[in-house]
């Protein structure tokens, strides 16, 4: 591990080096401060694992030598060292870990109204809130990518993109059921009911990526559907794509025009299918296994929100909040953080064997 830190604190060094010249070459600029910042977490806890190293080095020798208030003063030092020196290791083992590459991506979110009629399509857009303020909260930026509103102020389901780094590393935790528990405000007698939405998080895919070719698409318009009067569209600028491969059907219709509302829709379609492709590869190669808490199946209830007990239970690690308004306020990073950590536990312990 040494050999191969030292290594990477040496191309660190090129990098700095190389950025340190004028350069004409803007797009080589950018590619070596990508690459330095990707580099940075690793090479400062590798110094600071050296440095302590040799401190602790330092203290060991002084602790074996004759002057007793020296010998005092490394031993007491010791310790202290050590417990450094093994949390820097730890922490660079879990830095030269193999990243997911999707994890600084911008993610495209699908949040469907579930079992529970109109009390699921209200659960849908609490959700939809609760991510919005999480992602205001982190200073990602939001855009709707399609919708479809109840009469009730609910959603039977929204796709909306995430913009902002890290995004994907974050937020895939939130894939599957989210069920909720409450009074509906139409419930006369106080009876608690069941409901739940589905929430797919997809990281957004690239054309050189996910290539689509154009016989593989039907592309069907329509006029898009309003709430009446000067709202309603006369030209059919509604577009609904179909993957003849697959059968996967995406439509947008929030755009004014057929053009937009059809690049929208192409971004959702690459992006299921640039999942559909990385679970393809994940099953092929053990090797480069998928590390997630529970289960990839999206049917699996991952997630309570009890309105009654102000309780919000995440059923893959057995973690509760009691404040419910500060977890559908965007503060989720209580399940979040708790869920990486774990999913990082796996990982190392996988690649240790």
């Amino acid at each position: 591990m040494l050999e191969k830190l030292a290594g990477i604190d040496d191309r660190f060094r090129s990098i700095e080096d190389d950025l340190a010249k004028s350069s004409d070459d803007f797009q080589r600029v950018a590619e070596l401060a990508r690459e330095r910042a990707a580099l940075e977490p690793i090479v400062t806890a590798f110094r600071a694992y050296r440095s302590t190293a040799d401190q602790l080095e330092q203290a060991t020798s002084m602790a074996e030598g004759a002057d007793a208030e020296l010998k005092a003063l490394a031993q007491e030092e010791i310790p202290g060292l050590r417990e450094r020196l093994d949390g820097l290791e730890k922490r660079l083992r879990s830095l030269l870990l193999p990243r997911d590459p999707r994890d600084d991506r911008n993610v495209i979110v699908e949040i469907r109204a579930g079992t529970g009629g109109d009390e699921a399509g209200l659960f849908a857009a609490n959700l939809f809130r609760m991510y919005s303020r999480y992602a205001e909260g982190r200073r990602w930026g939001m855009e709707v990518l399609s919708q479809n509103e109840t009469g009730l102020g609910g959603m039977k389901e929204i796709v909306f993109l995430v913009k902002g780094k890290g995004a994907y590393s974050r937020l895939k935790y939130e894939s599957g059921v989210h069920r909720v528990q409450r009074v509906p405000v139409t419930e006369a007698q106080g009876r608690i009911h069941t409901s739940t939405a589905t929430v797919a998080v997809l990281a957004e895919a690239q054309e050189v990526e996910i290539s689509i070719p154009e016989k593989d698409v039907k592309m069907d318009v329509y006029k898009s559907s309003g709430a009446g009067g000067q709202n309603v569209q006369k030209n059919s600028t509604a577009v609904r794509l179909t993957h003849l491969p697959t059968g996967m059907v995406v439509q947008c219709q929030d755009e004014r025009s057929q053009l937009q509302n059809r690049t929208r829709a192409m971004s959702i379609l690459r992006a299921r299918l640039y999942e559909i492709e990385i679970e393809r590869r994940q099953a092929e190669e053990e090797a480069t296994r998928r590390a997630q808490v529970g289960t990839a199946d999206r049917a699996e209830k991952i997630r309570t929100y009890n309105f009654p007990q102000s309780r919000v239970t995440d059923h893959r690690i057995g973690l509760s909040s009691h404040n419910l308004p500060a977890v559908l306020d965007g503060g989720i990073d209580i399940f979040i953080d708790e869920l990486a950590t774990r999913e990082e536990a796996a990982r190392l312990q996988a690649a240790q064997g």
